[in-house]
């Protein structure tokens, strides 16, 4: 019934959507004029004080909880992605999924997630985590500022972008929201928030969402459940204001991996096995997995793990804030502390399905040596007698690799900084002096084991039997479903500490025409220590499964590491008016190696440095604006290195280093043209050509043939068209929105063998308003169309799949529909 009504109610809506930018609540700025947008929005991030966007010399957008609504986003990814230069994935789930920022080569350690200007936790990655699954979009975030490129590598570490969540504040008015939102995925959940005056010149604000989702793919259990709460206080001062925020996440989202779509041997579909848009490699099956692996005194530990639990994050950050203004002296100080832990299970994808036969023909050898002469194979059901035939369906079995992963993290942060604006002799210099500082730190503990699965949507574990001449079973190649235990095993723990130095200043020599300039150096202090391992066999003579595990040696390994780095941008910008104008800026972003190398064995330390170029023209007039950046980076050097699966081992450990660089350039759109009153046609494209230069590699793998291709997995066109319908019938306002987003053709291999074919997708929506009361219907890829992210980056990263066209990726998310009913006051 719900499914009908969704799409009922989507059919009606046309194909558009609109970002229209919203003003910062923040920072005191004076309101726009009227009839003016995009150019007066005030921008708090990348600045020394509040901006007009039109004002500032580099790439920046607004996102407000009324663009939130049209986007109707699946995740925050697919938020973040209808923004011009910022390529991102959405089919990981809810979290964890891929952010790139034009220039930049790598999948999400180059993007800064902040609310309110501070980070929740100093590095943008942690241990198999990043910004996006301990700060996520609910209403208490009245609107994200986006910093492409530009002053990011001054005002965040590790950066060439920044996304920063303004929360909601209270004020004199009390105001709140409440909504319900409903899918055909089996998606229910609730957000909230109410904000007001507490007491005089004191303000409040709480809310969050609470979820429960059965998936956008078929695990056989719920994807998502859980949510967050987030509250602030805020007394205002005669001069400024001091606020004092909290955050709690306890929430658990299930990690989608690559799936097979083809058969590797004949090309023909897998579709009737794994669904395309429904199937999955989660499975019931692997709600019970059995650890093994031995530990440092000698003994074979055990203990089960639950796929469903996915990654399980629950996290706390207290934070204050303060500014002031003390005779033109702006004085700013904030400072927070998260502490948390993840605990992770997936179910990772690894090798090509293989024919029934042939796969058990590669381990004859093996299994004649531990269990005798073996006449012939079978395969059953795991940890039963029950026959299972390849044959009887796809005629294929694959493997898939479990993983277990549990941390505990932890990061203080604190920021202070001093600003003044001086009249000079020439022009005004508005300076800004800062000083930030962190402690964080990370322990982990790491256990992948291999399984032999069906090739099946919701795979069930198999058993691989080895019988002799009379047809009696002498052994187990597997053990109830398991190939390797303890493929790989690790363990290790961090601490750092960190301060950086910074400074801006921006010069205005006359009116419109500025230059501004800053620096920040890092330094930091890194120590912890990993526990070796080595090969080992557990034991059991009736499997091979234990044969070839990890296992710890009671021995670690003491290490200390102390990078430093120095960031520096260059912009000038001349506005021939309020309306037209036109900016330069070269940066230069350092990033040293994170703190999880003192917790790793053999690390590969490299400062990576990126040198960016950018020049934009900038046009606004009324509700319609364009701004066109063309870029240009040069990143060395590039550390495109990978760790291979061995199927022989089962474990992650085929190193293939590639070390080079990566140049990119290009050009990024963003507009939108208000045709009239109620039409508006946004849109946002990003033309580049990113390419890998200079390559060398020890491992015999031939560089050249990287030489001059195109970046794994980046596009070299990506983009949106969002038009949106706005008008006014009786006492309901009426908006009718959609998307058109189209992604280029990428590759999944760095010698460029195998593409990811280009697709594009339509959504659409639309909201009724009536007083109080908000009614909204939205669907998704409403055509089916069929696209392909990631590829299989265990086995493809080099050389591709072995066919012109993936046969092995993650596919996007199929049609869906959703239904938002909510209330304000």
């Amino acid at each position: 019934m719900l499914k009908s009504v969704l799409a009922t109610g989507a059919a009606l809506a046309a194909l558009a959507a609109a970002i229209t930018p919203a003003v910062a609540e923040e920072a005191p700025a004076a309101p726009p004029a009227a009839g003016e947008a995009s150019g007066d929005d005030i921008i708090v991030t990348g600045s020394t004080r509040a901006e007009r966007r039109f004002d500032v010399s580099y790439a920046v957008n607004t996102i407000s909880q009324e663009d939130v609504e049209k986007i109707a986003p699946v995740n925050f990814a697919d938020l973040i992605g209808q923004l011009p230069g910022f390529q991102t994935e959405i089919t990981g789930g809810e979290v964890q999924n891929i952010y790139r920022i034009r220039g930049l080569p790598n999948d999400g350690g180059f993007v800064s997630f902040q609310q309110d200007g501070l980070p929740l936790f100093h590095e943008n990655d942690g241990v198999f985590f990043r910004g996006d699954a301990i700060l996520k979009q609910d209403l208490m975030t009245d609107h994200v500022e986006v910093v492409r490129g530009g002053p990011a590598p001054v005002y965040a570490s590790y950066s060439g972008a920044i996304i920063n969540a303004i929360t909601v504040t209270g004020d004199e008015t009390p105001r709140g929201k409440v909504q319900v939102t409903l899918g055909d995925t089996g998606l229910y959940r609730l957000d909230a928030y109410q904000a007001g005056k507490l007491a005089k010149d004191t303000y409040y604000a709480v809310g969050g969402f609470m979820r429960y989702h059965d998936g956008y793919r078929d695990n056989g259990f719920p994807n998502d459940k859980g949510g967050q709460i987030r509250a602030n206080i805020k007394h205002v001062t005669q001069n400024g204001f001091i606020k004092l925020n909290l955050n709690y996440v306890n929430d658990h989202n299930v990690f989608y991996l690559p799936i097979p779509t083809n058969n590797p041997l004949t090309g023909a579909s897998l579709d009737r096995y794994i669904d395309y848009f429904d199937g999955t490699m989660n499975s019931p099956s692997l709600r019970n997995v059995n650890l093994k692996y031995r530990d440092g005194n000698g003994i074979v530990q055990s203990r089960n793990s639950d796929l469903s639990d996915g990654r399980h994050m629950q996290m706390v950050n207290f934070g204050a804030h303060y500014e002031g203004d003390f005779d033109g002296w702006l004085v700013t100080a904030a400072a927070g502390y998260t502490q948390g832990r993840n605990d992770f299970t997936a179910f990772y994808s690894t090798t090509n399905p293989a024919d029934g036969k042939a796969f058990a023909a590669g381990y004859l050898a093996r299994a004649t040596a531990a269990f005798g002469a073996v006449d012939h194979f079978g395969y059953t059901l795991a940890g039963t007698n029950t026959v299972y035939d390849p044959y009887a369906a796809s005629g294929l079995v694959m493997q898939g690799q479990y993983r277990d992963i549990h941390s505990k993290f932890y990061s203080g942060q604190a920021n202070l900084s001093v600003a003044r604006k001086f009249d000079t002799g020439l022009g005004t210099h508005d300076i800004k002096l800062g000083l930030y500082g962190s402690l964080y730190g990370e322990s982990s503990r790491t256990l992948y084991q291999n399984y032999l699965i069906e090739v099946a949507g919701k795979p069930r574990t198999l058993d691989l039997v080895a019988y002799n001449a009379a047809g009696t079973e002498i052994g187990r190649v597997t053990d109830n479903g398991v190939l390797n235990y303890a493929a790989t095993l690790n363990q290790g723990d961090s601490d750092a500490k960190m301060f950086a130095l910074y400074a801006n200043d921006t010069w205005e020599i006359v009116p419109g025409l500025r230059i501004d300039g800053g620096i920040r150096h890092e330094r930091y202090s890194y120590k912890g220590w990993a526990a070796l391992t080595e090969a080992a066999n557990l034991g059991d003579g009736t499997t091979l499964a234990d044969d070839s595990t990890r296992a710890f040696t009671g021995v670690i390994l003491n290490q200390k590491l102390k990078p430093s780095v120095t960031n520096w941008t260059v912009g000038a910008n001349y506005d021939f008016s309020r309306h037209i104008g036109v900016y330069g800026r070269a940066s230069h972003l350092e990033t040293p190696p994170n703190v999880q190398t003192v917790m790793s064995i053999n690390p590969t330390i490299i400062t990576t440095v990126a040198d960016q170029f950018e020049a934009g023209l900038k046009l606004s007039m009324g509700r319609s604006y364009l701004y066109v950046t063309g870029f240009y980076t040069n990143f060395d050097p590039l550390n495109a290195s990978f760790l291979a699966y061995d199927p022989t081992t089962g474990r992650n450990d085929v190193n293939v280093p590639f070390i080079g660089e990566a140049q990119v350039k290009g050009i990024e759109f963003d507009g939108a043209w208000s045709v009239t009153p109620w039409f508006t046609l946004n849109g946002a494209l990003t033309v580049s050509d990113p390419k890998y230069k200079n390559f060398e590699s020890s491992t015999g793998a031939d560089p050249e043939q990287a030489e001059g291709n195109q970046i794994v997995r980046q596009p070299k066109i990506y983009g949106n068209i969002r038009p949106s319908f706005d008008f006014t019938t009786g006492d309901t306002d009426v908006s009718v929105y959609g998307r058109y987003t189209y992604m280029g053709k990428r590759f999944v291999d760095l010698y460029n063998n195998t593409a990811l074919p280009a697709y594009g997708t339509v959504g659409a929506g639309v909201t009724l308003k009536h007083g109080t009361w908000q009614l909204q219907v939205v669907g998704d890829n409403l055509f089916n169309a069929h696209g392909l992210t990631e590829g299989n980056t265990r086995t493809d990263s080099l050389a591709g799949q072995g066919s012109a066209e993936a046969i092995y990726g993650r596919p996007i998310f199929g049609r869906n529909f959703r239904l938002v009913v909510g209330k304000s006051w």
